[in-house]
């Protein structure tokens, strides 16, 4: 790990065309050699885009991979770059919505694409925005996961593990929070909801943390550009009538945005994550 995080930090004095060119070469490489989690993409892509050849789905997971890799390397200029260089790295659109939620607590929903730290570190470059983060195994990358999505100065980490408490009182004090809520983390606090028509644990975390702290939710998804063009990150408008009083209700009404933003990039979702690997009782796991 420790030798991993010398090497990103050596790249990221490249210039961003040069290193966005090194990172691709990376995720080609990962593709051929990280054979588990090959399978693992492959399995998801499987379950959602299923009317795609196996040629097709292979095809994605190569750009996949490629996304990735240049997401892996470009990660050390958003740890160890100038705030101007991060600047550079993210244009920002949509703030307009955030703004017009300025007399309310709001929650930017961040699904997990490739681009999520870029976007969230662009924003905490400039505003006060606090997050929730899993506490990693390694020390040294729990360590650089903290330093980087906190470096600014105007964040707070809360770890899953708490609870929900902290970011409800965050929230309640005016302090916006950047929220990743669309991982299988397990059957607890879940609910089966349809992500691409296949049931999805899917937690119930953001229609209760808005429910508490009478908060907004205005989704934020950050997109890898072509070539040194970098990263937008891009905010919508506020949902109304979100929390609805179902969580089921709730959670398909996010899935099924979040489905709609992956078909329009469906190359930078994370489909490194075991997104269906909580099934419904009897219904084998897809990545057995």
């Amino acid at each position: 790990m420790r030798v991993g995080l010398a090497i990103i930090w050596a790249l990221h004095f490249l210039p961003l065309a040069l290193l966005a060119r090194v990172g691709a070469a990376l995720g080609t490489l990962l593709y051929a050699l990280a054979r588990a989690r090959r399978r693992v993409v492959l399995a998801n892509l499987r379950l959602c885009f299923p009317e795609l050849s196996d040629e097709a789905r292979r095809q994605l997971a190569r750009k996949h991979f490629r996304a990735f890799g240049r997401s892996l390397l470009e990660h050390g200029i958003l740890w160890w770059g100038s705030k101007e260089r991060v600047h550079a790295l993210v244009q920002v659109e949509g703030l307009e919505h955030w703004r017009a939620c300025a007399d309310r607590p709001v929650i930017l929903l961040a699904p997990h694409f490739i681009g999520l730290d870029m976007g969230g570190i662009r924003l905490a470059a400039d505003y006060r925005l606090n997050s929730v983060y899993s506490r990693q195994k390694s020390a040294a990358a729990d360590a650089i996961l903290i330093h980087g999505r906190t470096r600014f100065g105007q964040t707070t980490l809360f770890a899953r593990q708490d609870g929900i408490r902290p970011m409800i009182k965050s929230l309640k004090n005016g302090e916006p929070f950047y929220y990743l809520p669309d991982m299988d983390l397990g059957a607890r606090d879940s609910v089966f909801a349809p992500f691409f028509g296949v049931p999805a644990a899917t937690i119930t975390g953001l229609s209760r943390i808005a429910e508490l702290a009478g908060a907004v939710v205005v989704p934020c998804i950050t997109r890898q550009l072509p070539g040194s063009a970098g990263y937008v990150v891009r905010l919508y408008p506020a949902w109304t009538d979100f929390p609805s009083g179902d969580p089921g209700a709730d959670a398909r009404h996010m899935n099924a945005f979040i489905e709609e933003r992956v078909r329009e990039m469906p190359e930078q979702y994370y489909w490194l994550h075991k997104r269906f690997k909580t099934r419904p009782a009897g219904e084998p796991s897809p990545y057995a």
